[in-house]
């Protein structure tokens, strides 16, 4: 059920609310989004992961488990072997086709390693910050759809910031049901305009309420 937000003071009010923790939906789960070629590769896997169906909290702790098994930048995972990959996927809770999926990993750290020297930076200068060039470099990549890039993008647009505004679908949903608009542009509008940073925020935000379906909480 959704509140009912009768004014634009009273959408900014929650946008600012919903935005006030300072942090991303990465950084909330424990992910750093620094500009680096480690950081942004773990913001990739854990995009790949978390597009997978199941339960979110599996991707974060798969997404945790790569670093912590010393795989922490596309230069490591490529070089790991697929049954250990395998192995620490499972043990960290993945079902399914888990063979496949360390595959496709390996595949996407290759990918990079081969494409831009293991450094998604390069990816950003290749594409001279074009955000539709950006999107086209990033779904070329090995497991990289464009539900993927969106999940990528919801938080490195804090950093990159002329692929903004990105609001990926579960945040889309949230926004409908809370009354802040339909749009990554309405909810770019309600964080501040060109503030890329503040619309992360707010947008990861929108994304946990629905992942962990927290509507009570923000309903007027």
């Amino acid at each position: 059920m959704a509140t009912t937000v009768s004014t634009i003071e009273d959408r900014k009010r929650l946008a600012r609310r919903l935005a006030g923790s300072g942090r991303g939906f990465a950084e909330q789960y424990g992910f750093r989004v620094t500009n680096n070629p480690s950081s942004l590769f773990q913001l990739l896997c854990l995009a790949v992961l978390l597009a997978r169906r199941g339960d979110f909290r599996r991707a974060l702790d798969s997404a945790h488990a790569l670093p912590d098994a010393g795989w922490d930048s596309a230069a490591r995972l490529s070089r790991s072997l697929p049954a250990d990959r395998a192995r620490v996927l499972r043990d960290s809770g993945q079902r399914g086709d888990v063979d496949a999926l360390a595959e496709l990993l390996g595949e996407l750290a290759r990918g990079v390693v081969g494409r831009y020297g293991g450094d998604l930076r390069r990816l950003r200068s290749a594409a001279r910050r074009d955000p539709t060039r950006e999107r086209a470099l990033l779904t070329a990549l090995p497991g990289v759809d464009n539900q993927v890039t969106d999940l990528f993008l919801r938080d490195v647009q804090s950093l990159w910031r002329e692929v903004a505004p990105v609001a990926d679908q579960r945040a889309l949903t949230a926004a409908r049901r809370l009354g802040l608009g339909r749009s990554a542009e309405d909810l770019a509008g309600l964080a501040g305009g060109g503030e890329s940073e503040r619309l992360a925020w707010l947008v990861g935000a929108l994304a946990r309420v629905d992942l962990e379906r927290r509507y009570a909480e923000w309903v007027a």
